[in-house]
């Protein structure tokens, strides 16, 4: 395949507009995904304010954004891929007009894919934004990880980050797909489309985040318990036993607003890319 043709395969052109929306999303709200683990990290009783006046005090207003290269390391090829999977599935096996059902399931397959291949820098994003581990960079934290505790340790949280982000996915593109086929006509015509799809994002962000967040309360603990042989079923237990039912809805606001916030804004901006390149 020539340059050109690689420049413009629909494919690629897909994957590019999803980086660039995945870039602009986690640049803005990584302060949302730091306070989140801290939350996860410390119990339910912490509050969101005082985690960031803790943060701040400790590492200025730079310290929200602490974990920032190893999200856009995981993030921007990760978005990309999924956009690019979730093209490719949705113009060849059904014209670009999927069903309900099949948004759900285009939209499943290509988070299971992506969150697979980027599992190893999520583990490493998480611990990064824990401050239970001091690693000066994204390397030293994957060579340490390697180190310490193999391959295995780049994969810690596999199972639940799946169970976390591909029904979130499925159920996101289900809901944002017929979310727009909704909206009516006068009012497309009428407003902005990006007001449209940020807003159609918002609400599909919301339902998703609801029904996904204990699966992302059992991940990040698995993912902070190096060394400890924590598996699903007692990270489940230790969950329940330390906090009750209730821990498993740890950190559900700022994960709402960031799940949300970042979701609707990568939709727009990647709807308003694929326009301006000619993919749809």
């Amino acid at each position: 395949m020539s340059a050109i043709d690689f420049a413009t395969n629909p494919v690629m052109k897909a994957f590019l507009a999803g980086s660039l929306s995945g870039t602009c999303s986690t640049l803005l709200f990584q302060p949302l995904d730091l306070v989140k683990t801290r939350v996860q990290q410390t119990g339910p009783s912490t509050s969101l304010v005082r985690v960031i006046s803790t943060v701040v005090s400790q590492d200025s207003v730079r310290g929200l954004w602490r974990g920032l290269v190893p999200s856009l390391v995981r993030t921007v090829p990760g978005v990309g891929l999924y956009f690019s999977s979730m093209h490719q599935m949705k113009t060849s096996l059904c014209d670009g007009r999927p069903t309900a059902l099949q948004s759900a399931l285009i939209g499943s397959s290509a988070r299971a894919l992506s969150g697979s291949v980027m599992i190893p820098f999520t583990v490493i994003k998480t611990r990064f934004e824990s401050r239970a581990y001091n690693y000066s960079s994204t390397a030293h934290a994957l060579s340490s990880i390697l180190r310490t505790e193999g391959l295995r340790g780049l994969t810690r949280g596999l199972g639940p980050t799946l169970v976390r982000d591909v029904p979130f996915s499925g159920l996101y593109l289900m809901f944002y797909e017929q979310l727009k086929t909704w909206v009516p006509d006068e009012v497309s015509r009428t407003q902005s489309s990006a007001a449209v799809h940020f807003s159609c994002g918002l609400v599909a962000g919301l339902l998703a985040s609801l029904v996904t967040q204990p699966a992302d309360v059992i991940k990040t603990r698995l993912q902070l318990s190096s060394g400890s042989g924590l598996r699903l079923t007692g990270a489940v237990l230790q969950i329940y036993r330390d906090r009750g039912l209730g821990g498993f809805t740890t950190g559900l606001v700022p994960r709402s607003l960031r799940r949300t916030m970042m979701a609707a804004l990568a939709w727009t901006v990647y709807e308003r890319m694929i326009r301006s390149i000619g993919l749809k």
